[in-house]
């Protein structure tokens, strides 16, 4: 077994100096999946590749923030306070460590969703009652 065959079973966590607090970023436990894929419903079909982390705060800001706060295991109130760049560099980190849950699990079911959903309201067609 490689080290990268380990680290793809145990995930690996990050620890970052942020506005003068260490924070360890370790992957999502099952109890906190309800609320962050309610955070990330509204942009994860972007959560592919490389994000672009400044478009997501801008377009999708407050679910963003939401849900750095939930993976950081943070109040909202101390990632808001954060500046731009270790913003980004949290949500970074926390992509990374989740990458797992982002990719493989979360942008492929939602535009599997987006997908059937369109596909329903392309064959319904409205009643002329």
């Amino acid at each position: 077994m490689t080290s990268s065959d380990l680290d793809t079973l145990v995930p690996l966590t990050q620890v970052l100096e942020l506005a003068g607090q260490r924070l360890t970023i370790s992957p999502l436990l099952v109890g906190e999946l309800p609320a962050m894929l309610k955070a990330v419903r509204p942009f994860a079909e972007q959560l592919t590749g490389e994000p672009d982390w400044l478009a997501l705060l801008c377009d999708h800001g407050d679910a963003l923030l939401a849900a750095l706060a939930l993976a950081s295991r943070q109040p909202r109130d101390r990632v808001d306070a954060l500046a731009l760049d270790e913003a980004i560099t949290l949500a970074a980190a926390v992509f990374e460590v989740n990458a797992d849950f982002f990719v493989r699990r979360v942008a492929p079911k939602v535009g599997d969703l987006a997908q059937s959903l369109n596909s329903r309201l392309a064959g319904s067609t409205p009643s002329l009652a």
